[in-house]
């Protein structure tokens, strides 16, 4: 293991760590070159020194390992239900036990608070599981008067992604994880010895399975080293976030409080399929019912620029836009990004100038997203 001091968790960020937490997972493969951003009090490998077009292919053709930040918070007791009605924007009741369910939660505005997957653990026992934001305060200032208990089960997650995580997966749990656990299915399985919770979720776009540890009952090294070690076969690879953001773009899966915030309504995010509005009382029902449609988020893709964070899109002279994230995407073979439109408007389709910071001027074209793969095809194992 390195010792270099910049990533001792003794000494790294010593005067800044506070509660924000180093990853259990860390010396497994950190380096002299490891970068580390942080999300929901967590740091992460934001980009861990290796060639990111190789890791990108080795996602889509093999399989790779990601340790990511996603914290899953923990709502239980006998008015859990009635409380995660009230609180996400989709119908919680007909879930079943070892189901997972992508949700939005919305401000009373109408606004999107924030997004993440609510797991379905026991009958009164839930995990919403999110990538970044004050969700314990959210959950804390809006459930008094249900008769539920919010708390942090210590989950860290790591998410193996790629068409070869079936046959790892399988051997892992020595084959007690079948075809049978299909997309957003979720349990309990025993991986070297040790009780961890997986579902089959991911941030890529790509088959994949997310690995949930418990608390101080994981051995996190050992965990590593069995998936690493029944990876290898399989040609798989531990990655940093960079190979996972280009394939996440082309996905059309977006970031909350980057890609959108709480002063988009879900219509203009492009989300409005998560709104179950048959279901009255949630938080935000009213102002959604009321709320004018039409989407202000869309894709674009330049042939001559790799688009960046703030970035401006053009029309006529005129900003009308700024695009919220970009990368290279090899498979497309061009720059890719997101766009948030200032007003909405039929833009799928335009073709549209950006103007780049590292660039210049370049035409680009908007689309709809995702980039390919509009049936899901992929992470439904298709």
């Amino acid at each position: 293991m390195n010792d270099h001091p910049a990533l001792n968790p003794a000494n790294i960020f010593a005067t800044y760590l506070g509660s924000k937490e180093l990853s259990p997972f860390h010396n497994c493969y950190a380096n002299e070159n490891t970068v580390l951003r942080l999300a929901a009090g967590r740091f992460y490998a934001h980009h861990n020194g290796e060639n990111v077009t190789s890791s990108y292919w080795a996602l889509r053709q093999h399989a790779a390992l990601f340790d990511v930040p996603e914290r899953p918070v923990e709502i239980a007791g006998p008015g859990a239900v009635e409380f995660l009605e009230y609180l996400v924007a989709r119908n919680i009741k007909d879930m079943e036990v070892g189901r997972g369910r992508y949700a939005l939660i919305c401000t009373h505005k109408g606004g999107i608070f924030m997004d993440g997957i609510l797991f379905r653990l026991a009958e009164n026992r839930f995990w919403f599981v999110h990538p970044d934001g004050d969700l314990d305060t959210w959950l804390l200032a809006n459930c008094n008067s249900f008769d539920v208990s919010v708390s942090d089960p210590k989950s860290r997650v790591l998410q193996l992604q790629g068409p070869k995580s079936f046959q790892i997966m399988h051997d892992a749990t020595k084959g007690a994880l079948t075809q049978n656990f299909r997309y957003f299915h979720s349990g309990f399985f025993n991986v070297d010895g040790q009780q961890v919770y997986v579902s089959r979720t991911g941030w890529t776009g790509e088959l994949g399975y997310e690995i949930y540890t418990l608390g101080e009952q994981t051995d996190c090294p050992r965990l590593w080293k069995h998936l690493m070690r029944k990876g290898e076969p399989f040609g798989m690879v531990f990655s940093s976030m960079q190979a996972m953001n280009i394939r996440r773009i082309e996905a059309g899966i977006l970031d909350s409080g980057s890609d959108f915030d709480n002063s988009m309504t879900p219509f203009e995010a492009g989300l409005e399929k998560f709104v179950d509005f048959d279901k009255k009382g949630f938080i935000g029902h009213d102002a959604l019912r009321i709320a004018t449609p039409g989407t202000r988020l869309f894709g674009l893709r330049c042939c001559d620029a790799i688009p960046h964070g703030s970035d401006l899109i053009v029309c006529d002279s005129t900003s009308v836009g700024k695009v919220t994230t970009g990368a290279f995407s090899p498979y497309l073979d061009c720059g890719i990004g997101y766009v948030r439109f200032d007003k909405p408007s039929d833009w799928s389709g335009k073709i549209l100038t950006l103007r780049s910071r590292q660039f210049g001027d370049v035409a680009c074209k908007i689309v709809d997203l995702p980039f390919y793969d509009q049936e899901k095809a992929l992470p439904r194992g298709l």
